[in-house]
């Protein structure tokens, strides 16, 4: 049984999905782009079936009622003080955290900043931000495949070329590797006046290659072979940034979309970290 939420904080109201007892441990998943909350749905009801309490968030730029106007205000800074806030407004003293994309890198800067309040990472094809950060130096591979990030950095127009032609752009984004219902309704979130740009802002707000120290937290790192935006440098690179007990995991022909293309695989893996730890 999958809910819907409305989280309040001093920010404004986060939209959530969710499943599990109240009083089950605490899961919180944060999505990447351009999806949403939904794209961890399979999980969700996965964890709240094994008596979890499982909450996916919309967030920043993505939840209607917390879409500020000024790029400045999608600063990492403000990306992780709202899973603390989420985190304070479920009453969640520790949880576990998982991200997908640039979720996982909000998830990774948590774990870095406040271990304290986490169980367990758990991230899902970003690897760790340093081992990123070095790869895009070195490895002409990587650098190639994080080329994409200049153009949605310094110029606006990227919202009309993505939206263009029906989204023909923002659609081929997702290989074709996900449903086109769940496609479509991505599309005509971010097709909302504003929720594109939004998005996008995550990207102009924090610059390229910011690098974030070692994490302790147990960790978990997933990462597919036919991931279009981050290399097997970086991914293999990733253990050496953690001092705590680490787990990596590849997925063998599976593309960026993990949480949706291989959602049985991701869900049983997740049990796997969250039993261990």
């Amino acid at each position: 049984m999958i809910e819907q939420l409305s989280i309040p904080t001093a920010a404004g109201h986060f939209d959530a999905i969710a499943s599990g007892p109240a009083e089950g441990r605490p899961v919180l998943l944060l999505h990447g782009f351009p999806e949403a909350a939904v794209a961890w749905e399979h999980q969700v009801a996965a964890l709240g079936g094994h008596g979890y309490r499982a909450v996916a968030p919309d967030q920043r730029g993505y939840s209607p009622g917390v879409r500020p106007e000024r790029t400045a205000d999608y600063d990492m800074d403000e990306l992780v003080a709202d899973v603390l806030a989420i985190a304070d407004a479920l009453d969640w003293n520790r949880m576990d955290l998982v991200g997908h994309d640039c979720g996982a890198g909000v998830a990774w800067s948590v774990a870095e900043q406040y271990p304290q309040r986490l169980r367990s990472l758990t991230a899902v094809s970003m690897p760790h931000p340093a081992a990123l950060a070095d790869a895009q130096q070195t490895d002409e591979d990587q650098a190639l495949r994080s080329g994409y990030l200049t153009e949605w950095r310094q110029t606006r127009t990227t919202e009309r070329r993505m939206l263009d032609n029906d989204a023909e752009a923002l659609r081929r984004m997702f290989e074709w590797r996900i449903p086109p219902s769940r496609v479509e309704e991505y599309v005509q979130r971010l097709s909302e006046p504003g929720a594109l740009t939004a998005a996008l802002n995550w990207y102009r707000a924090n610059r390229p290659g910011a690098r974030i120290g070692t994490v302790s937290v147990p960790t978990l790192y997933v990462w597919s072979t036919d991931d279009v935006a981050f290399g097997s440098t970086a991914a293999l690179d990733t253990g050496n940034w953690l001092t705590g007990p680490y787990h990596f995991h590849m997925l063998e022909d599976v593309s960026h979309w993990v949480p949706e293309e291989a959602a049985d695989t991701l869900s049983a893996l997740l049990l796997e970290q969250l039993n261990a730890h």
